[in-house]
């Protein structure tokens, strides 16, 4: 990163050296390629189903709750490991973390590929999660690790943030697109061979890194957070079927009180997996509420939308996958353009534009009715892909620049951990309330109305929920304005 601007504050001292344990040369190019690509393969992977989701569902023999737990079960394993991973880079080798990520993701999408049921099929997507929280965590460690502070660092970190997007445009459309010429099974099919030859790729090419000095194994950290944040998302999950159920209450419950415990338990311990004192930094606050605040408010939202105009405008699967990609499209563009914003605006100031430019574009998609085109949604769309590219690349920058350089794929880790647990909460509120209408009448006619007033409402809180964390944003950078100018680091 370059000279932090003026009012930019560190979360911490001035970080250990990062080491090298082998003498192997870096290749920033390499690495970068390697890191970027299994970042969309991620994306495309969690996305893939969303434009084909009640097909897919019917194949594997899954009901309306296995239809929720395609996605919510990816978004489990992803969450609940993601800040663990990030730790375990840092001290044991992000290198190796990654590549073990990317066997184990070709061993998950293989598994559901050939799964003989539904169960098994969601275990994989399960399994899924736990591999692609071993591939984001440490990616951000490895492409810092490869390109030194300055220019080239911020270049590369937009490319990362462009590939988040570039994942999430091609996910629904190749979803839907196998999904209908080869069948569901092909779907993962196709990702287990390409993520393969992407591990072999991180293997040949990667440089290993690791802190200085390894921490030591936190586990009763690991264990409260792992398992408050899998019943968080469980709970959130099952309420899309009724919030009324003791078990939606057991799960909300139980996840907020281990959660509770997990900053008990990293308060008291001498070397915690995730140090709270970095709660203190204005930068980690607006990279982690940024981060949260976008799942929440955007890729919640989002990752509904092709489901709701398949039932507001009865498009195919395959077309609602294409609206969407005028979305995710743009944001590519605007990440690859965003390194320009870094010599004039702080991180933490780029993130409060991107998430009010968003909050503008998702305004811009009130008022759609069966009747309309998806046309009408073309213009809130594309302002809201231009904000999401800003925004992408802020928040890679703030997940590196927030934490000591030491600790990169913890802060990684942490900034992903935000937006996955974000984006459960985003999907299970915009379920909750675009189903909020109910038709006056019985009929297709009236209920596809009444999923359209429903999808207004939806659409009025993703953008006020933008604005809420634009507003976040903008008091963590007022908070750095404030900080003196020695304290500030370059990195």
């Amino acid at each position: 990163m370059p000279p932090a601007p003026p009012g930019s504050a560190p979360a911490s001292p001035a970080p250990a050296a990062v080491s090298a344990p082998t003498t192997a040369p870096v290749r920033p190019g390499a690495t970068l390629a390697v890191t970027a690509a299994a970042t969309a393969l991620v994306t495309v992977a969690y996305t893939a189903p969303t434009a084909a989701l009640a097909a897919t569902a019917q194949a594997a023999h899954l009901g309306a709750s296995g239809r929720t737990w395609i996605l919510t079960g990816t978004l489990v394993g992803i969450s609940a490991l993601l800040l663990t991973a990030g730790s375990a880079a840092d001290d044991h080798g992000r290198k190796r973390v990654f590549t073990f990520g990317m066997l184990l993701f070709a061993a998950a999408e293989a598994l559901a590929a050939l799964a003989p049921g539904g169960a098994v099929y969601l275990a994989a997507r399960v399994l899924l999660g736990v591999a692609s929280a071993a591939v984001l965590a440490p990616a951000l460690g490895l492409i810092s690790h490869a390109h030194p502070a300055g220019p080239d660092r911020i270049r590369a970190l937009g490319i990362w943030g462009a590939a988040v997007g570039l994942g999430i445009a091609v996910g629904p459309v190749y979803g839907a697109l196998v999904q209908q010429w080869a069948g569901w099974r092909a779907v993962n099919g196709g990702l287990a061979v390409v993520s393969a030859a992407v591990a072999g790729c991180a293997a040949a090419c990667l440089t290993e890194s690791r802190a200085d000095r390894p921490r030591a194994l936190d586990p009763y950290g690991v264990l409260t957070l792992t398992t408050g944040t899998s019943l968080l998302i469980a709970g959130l999950a099952e309420g899309r079927s009724g919030w009324a159920r003791p078990i939606v209450a057991a799960l909300l419950v139980g996840g907020v009180v281990l959660l509770a415990a997990f900053a008990v338990v990293e308060a008291k311990v001498r070397e915690p997996m995730l140090d709270l004192a970095l709660f203190r930094s204005p930068g980690f606050i607006a990279a982690t509420g940024g981060a949260l605040f976008t799942g929440l408010s955007l890729v919640g939202f989002m990752s509904y939308l092709p489901t709701l105009l398949q039932g507001v405008l009865g498009l195919s699967g395959l077309a609602a996958g294409g609206v969407l990609a005028l979305w995710s499209g743009l944001s590519v563009v605007a990440a690859l353009q965003a390194r320009r914003l870094a010599a004039h605006l702080s991180a933490t100031t780029q993130v409060a534009i991107g998430l009010l430019i968003c909050g503008l574009g998702e305004a811009g998609l009130y008022g759609l009715t069966p009747g309309s085109s998806w046309l009408r949604l073309a213009p809130g769309l594309a302002v809201a892909g231009i904000g999401s590219g800003v925004l992408n690349a802020a928040l890679a920058r703030l997940a590196v620049s927030s934490v000591p350089a030491h600790r990169a794929a913890m802060g990684s880790g942490a900034n992903n951990t935000s937006r996955y647990l974000g984006s459960a909460l985003g999907v299970a509120v915009t379920v909750a309330v675009a189903g909020s209408a109910r038709p006056t009448t019985p009929g297709p006619e009236a209920a596809a109305h009444a999923l359209a007033t429903g999808t207004d409402r939806a659409t009025l809180v993703a953008a006020a929920l933008c604005l809420a964390g634009a507003a976040l944003a903008l008091a963590a950078r007022s908070a750095e304005s404030r900080t003196t100018p020695e304290h500030t680091t370059t990195r």
